[in-house]
């Protein structure tokens, strides 16, 4: 038995843990649960918990159903609006097949075979999410129509306002689960926060955002809020982000930094940069995956609808910030598409294979973007060579659909899935009568 295991069966017992709660995620990104009582963790940790694969979405069909969930120790943590005794504690699992060897199905696992193939490139891969979501006054489950908590604005400090009290409560909560918070604040919408976590390694930082969510919900709940990470909540005012930092690092070495080089940006980090614009576009589908993650990213508020690169340039959907001399090892890229309710594994999967591609293939990296891109008119970003993202979510899966990258990282089994289930939520979505054109076309028509 390792050092991990035995620490957690021996903290179940000193803190009258009685149950443990087993966390994974379906292919879209909902987590799933299952308790279980500390007798059978030994049995969990060697053999995995049995379950029927069928009923997740994505994970298998009715006549291959059964799987394992393999818990792992080095996730446990106490939950805290659980921890009064007796307490309860969670872990997150790998899939596994009936036969022990991974299940293709797992998100958690198609990031852990992206990251052993950078890390075979001599490779790891940091990332430092800053989480936008909003609050408001009600569960839309009320039948009520529900609204912001507040009318603050992007860094307003609102006088005992319970954005306020909720981000306080809720940075306590992540950090007695051991995950960093380095900033906090209001953001640009009402009722809107923005709470970022500090580096981490991908598959600790996509973890990290799983608790995340379940802990916003968990404390608005609480506090009598609710809290939403829907892309693109109100017409009228900005969405929801989460930009997110990206480095890769041989050993202690930042490998995008280099002295002396324009924007201390490395030739690797060059490449890198150059494959996450290449290949934006077919993996859209996943870092936007919703119907209404493309109102985010054209209904203005500094999303980023085209595709090109600047140094702190916050039109662009690769931005480099500034450099810091004294801060080498900083040096990074900020990927300005991604949305605060995609499926984080496979996100960071299919944004690090799409980066390590660049490196692998030599890409070159066009001339950054200097101006508002947002300001330039159609035919001069053609002049420039700036091409969109997908206008909706069918271009996105168009795109995908064609996508070698996609379909290599995510492999067939997550590829055909996420795509049927893409396309049928687009089919249900063309198939309704909107209130615009109710209260457009019925008056006149």
């Amino acid at each position: 038995m390792d050092k991990q295991t035995e620490f957690v069966l021996r903290t179940l017992e000193e803190r009258d843990l009685r149950f443990v709660r087993l966390w994974f995620t379906d292919v879209l990104g909902f987590l799933k649960s299952v308790a279980i009582a500390p007798a059978e963790l030994e049995a969990a940790f060697a053999e995995g918990i049995g379950f029927d694969g069928s009923a997740i979405e994505g994970f298998a069909r009715v006549h291959e159903s059964d799987m394992l969930a393999k818990p792992d120790p080095a996730t446990f943590q106490v939950l805290p609006w659980r921890a009064e005794a007796p307490g309860t504690a969670r872990m997150f699992c790998d899939i596994l097949q009936t036969d022990g060897t991974p299940s293709f199905a797992d998100p958690r696992y198609v990031l852990k075979r992206t990251l052993a193939k950078a890390s075979d490139l001599g490779f790891t891969f940091y990332t430092h999410p800053e989480i936008e979501f909003y609050l408001f006054d009600k569960h839309p489950a009320t039948g009520e129509r529900p609204s912001p908590i507040d009318h603050g604005g992007y860094f307003d400090h609102t006088i005992h306002g319970a954005g306020h009290d909720f981000r306080r409560h809720a940075i306590t909560m992540l950090e007695s689960m051991g995950i960093s918070v380095e900033y906090s604040h209001h953001e640009g919408g009402p009722g809107q926060q923005e709470i970022d976590l500090r580096y981490a390694d991908a598959l600790s930082t996509a973890d990290n955002i799983m608790t995340f969510r379940m802990v916003m919900k968990e404390v608005g709940l609480e506090q009598g809020v609710f809290a939403s990470f829907m892309p693109k909540p109100f017409t009228e005012h900005p969405g929801s982000a989460m930009h997110t930092h990206l480095s890769l690092f041989e050993g202690d070495r930042n490998a995008f930094y280099e002295a002396g080089a324009e924007y201390q940006l490395s030739k690797v980090g060059r490449a890198f940069i150059a494959g996450l614009l290449k290949h934006s576009a077919e993996i859209t589908a996943v870092t936007n995956q919703w119907v209404n993650s493309y109102k985010r990213l054209w209904g203005g508020g500094e999303a980023p609808a085209y595709i090109c690169w600047g140094h702190n340039n916050r039109s662009a959907l690769v931005r480099v910030p500034m450099y810091k001399p004294t801060k080498g090892q900083s040096t990074r890229v900020e990927v300005r598409s991604i949305d605060s309710a995609c499926n984080p594994y496979l996100a960071y999967a299919l944004l690090l294979a799409a980066g390590l591609k660049g490196i692998d293939e030599g890409y070159e990296l066009p001339p950054g973007a200097e101006d508002d891109v947002w300001s330039l008119s159609s035919s001069e970003r053609r002049a420039l060579g700036i091409d969109p993202l997908p206008q909706n979510l069918a271009e996105a899966i168009a795109l995908m659909e064609r996508s070698e990258l996609a379909a290599e990282t995510l492999g067939e089994h997550v590829f055909d899935f996420f795509l049927r289930n893409k396309r049928r939520e687009w089919e249900e979505y063309r198939m309704q009568v909107t209130p615009f054109e109710l209260d457009r076309y019925l008056p006149v028509l």
